[in-house]
């Protein structure tokens, strides 16, 4: 195990865990930050991930990840806008 691996360990349980506890909770407002915030860790995992265990397919996840995660909560708050 190797400083990259030990830091996507670490974002992992520090940063999606807390993006948890706000999606699951709170308005619907906060529970769409948690949602686009987890999105944003993930790709930080896979990034970290790719360069510990030396898989550049962990790079193409999160490069289509990270405009996913963009456009789903573009489409969440669309959703969530209230009429005028």
């Amino acid at each position: 195990m190797n400083a990259w691996l030990i830091g996507a360990l670490v974002l992992l349980v520090t940063g999606l865990g807390p993006c948890l506890v706000v999606s699951t909770r709170g308005s619907a407002l906060d529970r769409l930050v948690g949602l686009d915030l987890a999105g944003v860790v993930s790709c930080l995992v896979f990034l970290l991930l790719a360069q510990g265990l030396q898989r550049s397919s962990y790079v193409d996840l999160a490069l289509v990840l990270a405009p996913l995660s963009l456009a789903g909560c573009l489409v969440f708050t669309r959703l969530l806008r209230r009429p005028t």
